[in-house]
């Protein structure tokens, strides 16, 4: 379960540090109290996971004089500043300066707390804004997303390393659902624009003189287009199969003009075209080819094999610490299951699957099995999957089951030797076979 925000709280007398550290504790929140400003000043980070209340008239530095430090050290960090009677003018001063909010003494301890709870959301939202920022200029990170051992998953991720690299423009195509923003994100991470803008817009998501105002300008809002404000980086472009001929041509002029190798690159997303037709035939040639020049297509997740498996268990036990609860055990069946689906949401379809037999599980109600029937149910005619040989389905699940005892028990041996019922020569055979290390689990 997620942990509670921290509070910080300032003041100089110790009856009132007291009084709102314990109402602020009944009410869920983890509070440290600090005497002045300076002694806050010393363990506050630009990282703090929570928010500051302080009083405005203390000794030594002032509340406004630490609302200050504060600001210049983290802009995005909640202060709620406490003021006495007559203070108010100042408090406004402050919510100038940068301030969340303020109180005026005496205030009601609910309306502290109502404070508190919205000032830490705010919080969260800021922090977890910042790590996807961090996650999205790190190609480490973005590869590490790219869960999987199968060959098609192998190949992907070296694709990626290999045309990074590369200046020529990216076509990324595949089924709905299996990752091809994510990887137009690592195209960029990994390769020498990695520290310059990737400016991305879905096609899709506007009328076509919005999208030409919005491209290529002149802007309403005075913005910059989007060709401009990703110069020297990577313009991305979802649903590249939306754009009209009209602005088919205004982007192949924007290429051409550019010469060679670009200053911008285009990384071009096709999200969903009719069976009977490539993209080749909804795009005018000469932007095909420009843009096609390199292409990725993402495999679809009926093709991955066991990484099925082993994506259902990471997305399971995430959810599972998020809701505070166990993940499902899967079994045999389930598994096989799980090897059969025709998955045509792909990934994005899986992770809905694992958060509801999540919370399914901690009901202590429903299956897997009746998951997946809904969901093909839902979805209409299915996609037929290629048959395997049972060794495969053993071997898969035989994968997962040392793979989840392994993380389980954080690497340890001898735990999993005991709970498979399995000699240590045995083990490290089947570990050496299915790829697995200790390392990765300690």
């Amino acid at each position: 379960m997620a942990r509670a925000m921290k509070v910080a709280i300032v003041d100089d007398e110790a009856d009132m540090r007291q009084s709102i550290s314990q109402w602020l504790a009944l009410s869920g929140f983890d509070t440290e109290t600090y005497g002045s400003a300076e002694e806050a000043l010393a363990s506050l980070s630009p990282e703090f996971p929570g928010v500051v209340v302080s009083d405005i008239r203390m000794p030594g530095m002032d509340g406004m004089a630490f609302l200050k430090r504060l600001m210049s050290m983290d802009s995005g960090l909640p202060v709620i500043m406490i003021t006495g009677h007559g203070d108010v003018p100042m408090a406004v001063e402050a919510m100038r300066i940068g301030a969340y909010d303020f109180l005026e003494k005496p205030f009601n301890p609910d309306r502290m707390t109502e404070l508190a709870k919205r000032a830490t959301q705010a919080r969260r939202l800021t922090l977890d804004n910042r790590a996807l920022r961090r996650e999205l200029s790190d190609g480490t990170v973005l590869m590490k997303k790219l869960i999987g051992s199968s060959p098609v998953m192998e190949r992907l991720r070296e694709d990626i390393l290999d045309l990074g690299q590369a200046d020529s423009h990216v076509l990324i195509d595949g089924e709905t659902g299996t990752g091809k923003t994510l990887v137009a994100h690592a195209l960029h991470a990994v390769g020498p624009r990695a520290g310059r803008k990737f400016v991305t817009i879905s096609c899709a998501a506007w009328s076509e003189d919005q999208l030409a105002e919005k491209l290529f300008g002149p802007t309403s809002e005075g913005h910059l287009p989007l060709v401009e404000e990703a110069r020297g980086g990577t313009l991305c472009l979802e649903d590249i199969e939306s754009l009209s001929h009209a602005l088919q041509s205004r982007l192949l002029t924007f290429i051409n003009e550019q010469g060679t190798p670009p200053e911008t690159r285009i990384i071009a997303i096709c999200n969903e075209h009719a069976p009977d037709k490539s993209l080749e035939d909804i795009l005018r040639p000469d932007l095909f080819y420009r843009l096609g020049a390199m292409t990725i297509v993402l495999p679809p997740l009926r093709q991955r094999g066991e990484d099925i498996l082993t994506l259902f268990t990471r997305m399971s036990e995430q959810f599972a610490e998020e809701y505070g609860c166990d993940a499902p055990a899967v079994t045999a069946q389930e598994a096989a299951q799980l090897l059969q689906a025709p998955w045509p949401g792909n990934v994005r379809q899986l992770v809905n699957i694992a958060e509801r037999a999540v919370l399914q599980n901690r009901r202590g109600s429903g299956s897997i099995a009746s998951l997946l029937m809904a969901d093909n149910e839902a979805s209409g005619p299915a996609l037929t999957t290629e048959g395997k040989p049972l060794k495969d389905y053993v071997e898969a699940f035989e994968r997962m089951l040392i793979d989840n005892t392994m993380r389980r028990h954080k690497g340890s041996i001898v735990a999993v030797m005991e709970e498979l019922c399995l000699p240590r020569r045995t083990l490290n055979e089947k570990m050496a076979k299915y790829g697995l290390s200790r390392a990765d689990y300690v």
